[in-house]
């Protein structure tokens, strides 16, 4: 529902009004020379415990920006970090996701969108950069109902998200039927037989809870229950009590860790405390994971394994030179896994305006290039997209928490392909 605030804004006509309406916290980038300028956006969560993951991800994207010395081709780029969260929120708002798309399409020299971070924001921002024909990346969706019908999805996914008719979407991280397989394996692997899921009830969340189900079968893993949690409520001790009874021996909790991640993990540790942990990668940050940084307790974080489409940065074509660059210009030589994504969707978007010469400027021209990407060589390897805007990555990465409560990485999963399909 949009809030009133949003409401005011779509009935104002002018440019000018819809980029007043576009929220604060917004920071811009550009230089200078000759050939015109292209307007690239992004659109992340930068209040609240996304942070973890997202702040890392603009300094990927400033990152690129940088040694490309704001240049795509000919063409001076000018960057926007626009933030899709409220204050208010703690988290992802509907009405700032949409505000923040509206800006972008508003601009007549935007011819890039990276974002969103939440899956559910996405089918937000989706049909206004539709309606407006703008290429849209995504760096971490992996909700499959916005790609594709495959099983996991709701009635109407996703041509619903794409009222033109033409895709204008693409993503970088492997969808969350592969993830679900994934954290399957991970879950076989530690010798779970009885899972107990939670989730949070956003796209994202409930989505993977029921590919988790959709897909159990081929893993031997039977899961008790999958539950939707209130993300808001004080605690879970009537859940937890539920988990225990249902003799679960491992959890699964699907969601973000905004959305009662921490509380909730406490709470089923306290009533079964030798349960195994898991998540995928909405709770694969140091937010969820570390005591220091408003996670879990430090005596829970053996207990936690979770998935990320990162696979260890070091081992990447490029994986070296890349945190090296990091490090020398954040301080920061173990940044969140993100960080390499946000590095990517902006070396992507650069990598294609420059392919287009004098068309650089040309978003229709931009978007049909994307999806033309079949063999592209970048720092996460060789990949590119299918007819549906998703990547040909197939693999995830297991981590496991550090003595610091960091995740740090495990090894790497990759599903047999009939294991993901549903």
């Amino acid at each position: 529902m949009l809030t009133k605030a949003l409401a005011v804004c779509v009935a104002v006509a002018t440019a000018v009004a819809i980029a007043a309406c576009g929220g604060g916290g917004s920071t811009t980038s550009e230089g200078g020379g000759g050939g015109g300028t292209v307007d690239i956006y992004s659109s992340l969560p930068l209040q609240g415990a996304s942070t973890a993951q997202t702040k890392p991800m603009v300094n990927g994207i400033k990152l690129a920006l940088e040694q490309a010395n704001n240049k795509a081709g000919d063409f001076t780029v000018k960057y926007t970090s626009l933030d899709d969260s409220t204050a208010a929120a703690g988290e992802w708002d509907p009405g700032q996701t949409a505000a923040d798309a509206r800006k972008a399409a508003g601009d007549p020299a935007t011819v890039y969108y990276i974002g969103e971070f939440n899956s559910g924001a996405s089918e937000v921002s989706i049909p206004i950069l539709n309606n407006a024909g703008i290429p849209q990346v995504s760096p971490a969706n992996t909700y499959v109902g916005l790609t594709t019908d495959e099983p996991g999805s709701a009635p109407g996914e996703p041509d619903k998200y794409y009222p033109t008719g033409t895709r204008t979407y693409l993503r970088i991280v492997p969808r969350d039927s592969i993830q679900a397989a994934a954290d399957l394996m991970a879950m076989k692997d530690a010798g779970c037989t009885k899972v107990a899921v939670a989730n949070d009830k956003e796209a994202y969340g409930a989505g993977l809870a029921a590919l988790l189900e959709l897909e159990k079968g081929q893993f031997g893993i039977d899961i008790t229950s999958n539950t939707g949690i209130d993300p808001k409520a004080a605690n879970f001790r009537s859940y937890a009590s539920q988990v225990k009874n249902e003799g679960a021996d491992c959890f699964f909790f699907a969601g973000i860790v905004s959305n009662g991640a921490v509380q909730l993990t406490k709470d089923v540790h306290a009533a079964v405390p030798d349960a195994k942990i898991f998540g995928g990668d909405g709770v694969c940050t140091s937010s969820y994971t570390s005591a220091k940084e408003g996670g879990v307790p430090s005596d829970i974080a053996p207990l936690l394994q979770c998935t990320v489409a990162t696979l260890d940065l070091k081992s990447y074509p490029g994986g070296k030179e890349f945190l090296k660059a990091y490090a020398d210009k954040y301080g920061d030589s173990n940044p969140d896994p993100y960080a390499i994504y946000g590095y990517e969707a902006m070396k992507l978007g650069l990598d294609t305006i420059k392919s287009l010469g004098p068309d650089g400027n040309d978003k229709s021209a931009v978007l049909d290039a994307l999806f033309n990407i079949k063999d592209r060589d970048s720092v996460l390897g060789k990949y590119g997209f299918d007819e549906n805007g998703d990547t040909t990555l197939t693999s995830y990465g297991l981590y496991k928490v550090d003595s610091s409560g960091n995740p740090v990485f495990f090894k790497t999963l990759t599903p047999p392909a009939s294991a993901a399909s549903g």
